[in-house]
């Protein structure tokens, strides 16, 4: 039986909107293996919203449209799932998913594709790779699509980075979150989100990592999604006066992320704590390293 492992991703980071994610060390797991016929499917750890055990489950769709693109023939398959991922919340859960279908697939396939064809895959799946490029790739990953192709670049972070992730009891679905945004922008926001999106990436490729509080400004899609998010503003005002760097709405929703230091990272945690306890909405907060592999195939 073979392991994978696809860590939970931070997409948009601010002004990088469908462009730029981060993986971060939190995990879903999948087990898989050949099987005469048909599709047996396990769910070891409940979610929220119920997983799918039969062809409907988003591995085993991935898997098929795999086989089906390769042209081969999909043989019987049992799947195994461990999610630790929150689903809906804006940390990757679908795109771990998708990452793990193909991974699956390649390896049953004997296709053997590399990862950069993978993510080319991924990303025509998802539709944007703000998501699928971390999971496969770790690290801190932007991406652009200009129709069937996609390129990618990875970057290392500091590693003294600590990423704060703060996830309520409410989803905020991918529909919803870009139903609210508007179908055009001025220029001066498209300068001021290019410009953050550009001082981003060279703070992070330069080690400058004091810049964050700028880099991560954004007026393409947060302030409108803040509607969704109660008490979106107040949190990340408290964690910015409890030593973060920065702050920014993961994905579409619901998780909120700060980004701090080793060094602040203790009394982050006990003040952010106490103040998410005292407002609504059953906040969990959660301080994570960044993901530096990826996706992961194991053999056991």
């Amino acid at each position: 039986m073979m392991h994978i492992k696809v860590p939970a991703t931070s997409a948009n980071m601010g002004p990088g909107f469908d462009s730029i994610g981060v993986a971060l060390e939190l995990y879903n797991h999948l087990w898989f293996e050949q099987i005469d016929e048909g599709v047996e499917i396990i769910v070891k750890r409940k979610q929220e919203i119920e997983i799918p055990t039969d062809k409907n489950n988003l591995i085993y769709k991935t898997m098929v449209d795999f086989f089906a693109e390769t042209g081969n023939v999909m043989p019987g398959v049992r799947l195994i799932q461990e999610d630790y991922i929150p689903m809906v919340r804006g940390l990757g859960s679908s795109a771990a998913c998708i990452v793990a279908g193909l991974l699956a697939a390649n390896h049953m396939s004997g296709c053997h594709y590399s990862r950069d064809k993978l993510a080319q895959i991924a990303a025509k799946i998802e539709g944007h790779p703000d998501n699928s490029n971390p999971a496969l790739f770790g690290g801190m990953v932007v991406g652009a699509i200009d129709h069937n192709e996609m390129c990618h670049v990875k970057l290392d972070l500091p590693k003294e980075l600590v990423f704060a992730i703060m996830v309520p009891n409410f989803p905020v679905s991918t529909h919803d979150a870009r139903r609210v945004l508007p179908d055009s922008y001025t220029k001066a926001d498209a300068v001021f989100n290019a410009s953050r999106a550009a001082l981003l990436v060279a703070s992070i490729y330069s080690g400058n990592y004091q810049n964050l509080t700028m880099a991560v400004e954004d007026r393409i899609h947060q302030p409108y999604r803040s509607q969704l998010i109660p008490d979106m503003d107040r949190i990340f005002k408290a964690a910015k006066n409890y030593g973060a760097l920065a702050t920014y709405l993961s994905g579409a929703g619901s998780t909120l992320m700060a980004v701090l230091t080793d060094e602040k990272a203790e009394t982050f945690q006990y003040k952010m704590q106490a103040y998410l306890k005292a407002i609504p909405n059953e906040w969990q907060l959660t301080l994570l390293k960044p993901d530096t592999t990826g996706a992961q195939l194991i053999s056991e």
